[in-house]
């Protein structure tokens, strides 16, 4: 009997042809993988052969599901999208919350994959068991907002739709998959989905799903509901992620210039205390969310007055990273972004590396300044045309600085070829090792370390022990969050997590899961991913940072200078491995144990 809150199989379909076939899950896949990011690795490492070409036909892309969707847990309408990324030839899994998590479930599967190429720009349609190609020529060029709306007039309302821009029709490595603008972003998922010729993916719900005990699901959710609106969250509820800015600024963590300074004297005109008096529009919040995180600006009559979502990290990379301070290009080049379907960080990451390139004369870029809005929005133009200097922007700051050499690698602001959030990582010891070693590359989503650093418990510039400790921790969090899905904003409310979320799970299955069942599950997520990418390449020195990290040190306003050596980094690696049973070259002692499916 399939646990509650799961249907038990996987739909994939290939895109070649149209046919389709349903792969069963096991109780014991389900529960030691769970769903979302933990049940994604598994099904792409299942479907695809080692060494298969991110963009060819055989690779597979996963949208994937998660026990505790269609409840009434707050946050819990989130899927994962799970491939092997382009960009860096190793796992990506990128998450977004919205209806169409809960109408993907509910066609009656636990994970949609799609493989194959089909022959002409189409929609795929899950209709409950009713799966079908449908042309989309008409749809080829537009933003994803435009081709979600023409596909839902088109074949009805009932449909949510997750699509690409234009940026993954043309392949740009750092495309994003979207639906009701929040993307799937990092790591080129929509190049992915481009490569299969497929605009769009469309799921209207047929079914329903129960968990095992809804009295207490209830319960439990309106006791969640209740925490949601403490302390823990009123910093997304008043400001959103925005608030960071000035914080990180004043703590000299905020990357200014592809990381050549740690404070951006123009961050007050950018900040959420500044935009939300003068821009700020109106509150919003996800499918099941009761945080309300997420704030809508408007540009200035000057430039349309046109509304949009805003994150810190899109700020970040095209405003204090390009060394931009004007609130309208930087709101602009967000807005450019979502229009072509691009992933912020790796776009301002890149033309910021590209921008320095430009003024040291390894490009010839005159046009290409630090602090030029009109530039800026100019490169984003180019990436999306494929003019001018687009084909190489495309291409990531890793395979661009390959292409331009000169020592512009040193600079190239990536780890395993995905571009660093907004975190400067010599400041922020425990961040800089989760940002080397994570599986997905530089992210700040799949390792919170920065918490530890910023809590005040540990000396954010002396990386050791308690570092690696805080590392560990917080990327197997991460892992549990990914794969329960619960939104990570959410984390601050809990007090015992593993034990919470244990409960929540048994809950809603029916398995008498505990704490240490829970985490030790975390645990093989962690190590399933990084068994991905070996099986896909990694190399020991994948997890490292970039040159200019570990050579050039930064002065702070508190008078420290924030360092972080080859030699500290290398024991904080070495000590990570140690923590995660890996030999002391990064591998694993032993085969990591997937068991394979049913069917």
């Amino acid at each position: 009997m399939t646990a509650g809150g799961y249907f038990g199989r996987a739909l994939v379909v290939d895109a070649t042809d149209g046919t389709s076939r349903v792969v069963e899950l096991d109780d014991r896949t389900l529960r030691e993988h769970l769903g979302g990011a933990g049940l994604g690795v598994r099904l792409i490492t299942d479907l695809a052969p080692g060494g298969v070409d991110p963009l060819g036909p055989d690779a597979p892309l996963a949208f994937v599901f998660s026990p505790l969707v269609g409840t009434p847990l707050t946050t819990s309408a989130k899927f994962a999208v799970v491939a092997k990324s382009p960009l860096t030839g190793m796992l990506t899994d990128a998450l977004a919350s919205s209806h169409f998590a809960i109408a993907g479930k509910l066609t009656g599967h636990d994970a949609i994959v799609v493989v194959g190429r089909a022959a002409r720009p189409s929609v795929l349609l899950v209709d409950g068991a009713d799966v079908r190609l449908e042309p989309a020529d008409d749809e080829v060029g537009r933003s994803a907002a435009v081709t979600e709306v023409s596909v839902r007039e088109r074949f009805g309302r009932a449909f949510k739709v997750a699509a690409i821009g234009p940026a993954g029709e043309r392949g740009v490595l750092y495309a994003t998959l979207s639906h009701d603008g929040r993307h799937a972003g990092r790591g080129g998922l929509g190049a992915v989905l481009g490569a299969k010729n497929v605009k769009a993916v469309a799921v209207r719900p047929r079914t329903k799903v129960a968990p095992a005990d809804p009295a207490g699901v209830l319960a439990a959710a309106k006791d969640l509901r209740t925490r949601s609106f403490g302390a823990a969250t009123a910093k997304y509820r008043e400001l959103g992620t925005l608030a960071n800015l000035l914080a990180f600024n004043a703590l000299s963590t905020l990357p200014t210039r592809n990381f050549q300074a740690a404070t951006f004297d123009g961050a007050p005109a950018l900040a959420a205390e500044e935009l939300a008096e003068l821009r700020g529009t109106a509150r919003n919040s996800c499918a099941s969310c009761t945080i309300g995180c997420e704030h809508i600006y408007q540009l200035s009559p000057r430039r349309g007055g046109r509304t949009m979502r805003v994150e810190y990290e899109n700020v970040f990379a095209l405003g204090p990273m390009c060394g931009v301070s004007d609130p309208d290009d930087v709101l602009e080049a967000s807005a450019r972004c979502d229009d072509l379907g691009i992933d912020t960080i790796s776009a301002g990451g890149t033309i910021a590396w590209a921008m320095e390139c430009a003024e040291k004369g390894l490009l010839d870029a005159p046009w290409l300044r630090f602090g030029d809005g009109a530039a800026l929005l100019r490169a984003l133009d180019e990436i999306g045309t494929g003019t001018g200097l687009g084909p190489l922007l495309a291409l990531g700051s890793r395979r661009a600085a390959a292409e331009v050499g000169q020592g512009s690698a040193d600079f190239a602001p990536h780890v395993k070829g995905l571009e660093l959030p907004g975190y400067e990582p010599r400041s922020l010891h425990a961040m800089a090792l989760g940002l080397a070693v994570n599986a997905r590359g530089a992210d700040h989503n799949r390792s919170g370390a920065y918490e530890a650093d910023l809590g005040g418990d540990l000396d954010r510039l002396d990386g050791g022990a308690a570092h690696v400790a805080a590392a560990v921790e917080t990327e197997d969090r991460a892992a549990a969050m990914d794969s329960l899905i619960l939104c990570k904003f959410l984390r601050g409310v809990f007090t015992d997590p593993w034990a919470e979320w244990a409960h929540l799970l048994s809950l809603v299955t029916g398995w008498d899961v505990d704490a240490a069942e829970l985490h030790e599950t975390a645990r093989r997520i962690v190590l399933s991913k990084r068994a991905y990418n070996i099986r896909e390449g990694w190399r020991p020195e994948d997890d490292w940072l970039p040159a200019r990290l570990l050579q050039e040190t930064l002065e702070m306003g508190s008078g420290r200078t924030a360092a972080l050596t080859p030699e500290r980094l290398r024991a904080m690696v070495d000590g990570y491995w140690a923590a995660r049973g890996l030999d002391e070259s990064g591998f694993p002692r032993t085969t990591v144990d997937m068991p394979a499916y049913d069917g």
